[in-house]
């Protein structure tokens, strides 16, 4: 029999047919969606305006945001599957289980708190969104969460002249072309992490990374680069006396006056010249044959060594950059003697402790060293050992400490990382360098060969040695007084010089 008008309606007989969708678990997609959703506008509007893009943008506008949206869509179809299978099993005792229903009183405040979490769900996406964004282009991003395998290469970033250039703008640069490349490069390097069968020392040169000039011109203007550049070496003899022997130039970064031609070692990637080489090894130390190419006229020269026979393998002929010679411009691993040489003069390092430099080296270089963790110890034994004289007691803890904070931040033995594996090509003393080629024995078919390698080449001396000899600057340059005695023609700076102990 129907209900009477003034009899209560019996439970559900007020309860229109609803959508399945009209449930909690759908609402709590819908949130989901919609905060998705918010976010995915959001940066798809940062990636159309801002300048420099972040090569990460694409991940989370195109990838993660869609897949939380996806989420939150497929959270609201289950909620409505579930409800509707639910009504099916339910229909004669309780079909509107999680209906969301405003008539009753505890639904309502339920709701309104609902409401409340779902809008500071919103603000908390878009804020976020915004600020997972400038994280992943962090150097904190790079250097310890998604790289931490290259930690020495994160701790000389942190210290070299580059520190606050992001990483990403020369690793990757702006284009859709570089980043795709990167991220596959990328999701190798990801794969090899996982497994922990990386290479260690990570391997240099990198074989894929942009030319020069899609990253490295973006701030420095060579044609802009005029006159001579003022160097100062402070370096410190291996003695008992630790005698200090200065040197003062001027490198001849551009010779030519503004708007002509590249000269002085800028010459190297000029405009009316192009130079090739190949490397007959995997570190491109060993130059045997090179080209340079008139690029008004189209006439070449090819200079090779003499043992050097036929012509390169095909595609193995690079084009010389800037990365050829500044081929640390981020990640600088200096040698011991530079790293100990440098406190000594900032005074960090006691110059009263009797040959300290050679001690402080052969501290650093030990091949019982084989972690970071045990460095101190052992860095401490070894100069204990040597300086016993009670004298020298007050000196030695400093200098110690010292010792150890130049190890933890230029020798990585756990990732077999240091000078000796990342040569250094500025420059000539401690690696081949400048003498890969400009050393005589590169001859064209007609006996013509590169420029000498005579010290003026590259460089004026204007003073040298120590104490008063500073004080007199000669504007003729001066021929190099090797602190040790007379040099030997036929050799060259690496012969004796390794960064450590001299051979």
């Amino acid at each position: 029999m129907p209900d009477s008008p003034s009899s209560p309606p019996s439970p559900g007989a007020d309860l229109k047919p609803r959508s399945n969708f009209n449930n909690w678990i759908s609402a709590i997609g819908g949130v989901l969606a919609i905060g998705a959703l918010f976010s995915f506008a959001l940066l798809v509007w940062m990636d159309f305006t801002q300048g420099d893009k972040n090569p990460y943008l694409g991940i989370l506008t195109y990838i993660i945001a869609p897949g939380f949206l996806i989420a939150g869509l497929g959270l609201a179809a289950f909620g409505a599957w579930a409800q509707r299978r639910w009504a099916i099993k339910h229909a004669d005792t309780m079909p509107d289980k999680w209906r969301l229903d405003f008539t009753d009183r505890t639904q309502r405040r339920r709701i309104v708190l609902f409401g409340c979490g779902a809008v500071a769900f919103l603000m908390l996406s878009a804020f976020g969104s915004y600020q997972t964004f400038h994280y992943s282009e962090s150097t904190l991003f790079c250097g310890q969460v998604c790289h931490e395998a290259m930690n020495p290469e994160f701790v000389t970033y942190k210290r070299g002249s580059h520190a606050r250039v992001d990483c990403v703008q020369c690793h990757v640069g702006t284009g859709a072309q570089w980043f795709i490349k990167a991220k596959l490069n990328g999701t190798h390097q990801l794969i090899a992490y996982t497994l922990d069968n990386y290479s260690r020392p990570i391997a240099t040169p990198i074989k894929n990374l942009r030319p020069a000039q899609d990253t490295c011109e973006k701030c420095h203007w060579p044609e802009k680069f005029h006159g001579n550049v003022e160097m100062n070496y402070e370096h410190f003899l291996s003695d008992k006396k630790n005698s200090p022997f200065t040197a003062r130039m001027l490198m001849h970064v551009n010779k030519s006056a503004p708007g002509s031609p590249l000269g002085g070692i800028h010459w190297h990637v000029s405009d009316t010249e192009r130079v090739e080489y190949y490397a007959a090894d995997e570190k491109r130390q060993d130059i045997p044959w090179m080209r340079v190419t008139n690029l008004k006229d189209g006439t070449s020269r090819v200079f090779r060594i003499d043992s050097f026979k036929g012509e390169p393998p095909a595609g193995q002929i690079r084009v010389m950059d800037c990365m050829d010679c500044h081929n640390r411009p981020a990640h600088v691993f200096p040698t011991a003697n530079d790293a100990v040489e440098k406190s000594m003069a900032a005074g960090t390092l006691s110059l009263k402790l009797p040959n300290i430099k050679r001690v402080a080296v052969q501290a650093m270089t030990q091949k019982e060293i084989t972690t970071g963790a045990e460095a101190p110890q052992k860095i401490a034994d070894f100069m204990r050992a040597k300086f016993t004289d009670p004298a020298l007691a007050a000196e030695l803890p400093a200098a110690i400490a010292e010792v150890q904070k130049i190890f933890a931040s230029s020798i990585f033995p756990e990732r077999k990382a240091d000078w000796r594996v990342y040569p250094n090509n500025i420059g000539h003393k401690d690696w081949p360098g400048c003498f890969r080629c400009h050393d005589d024995k590169h001859k064209t078919s007609l006996g013509q060969k590169v420029r000498s390698s005579d010290c003026n080449s590259c460089h004026t001396i204007i003073s040298q040695g120590k104490g008063e000899q500073l004080e007199t600057l000669s504007a003729k340059g001066l021929k190099f007084a090797h602190p040790d005695g007379e040099l030997d023609a036929e050799l060259t700076c690496t012969d004796c010089h390794n960064g450590g102990i001299q051979k």
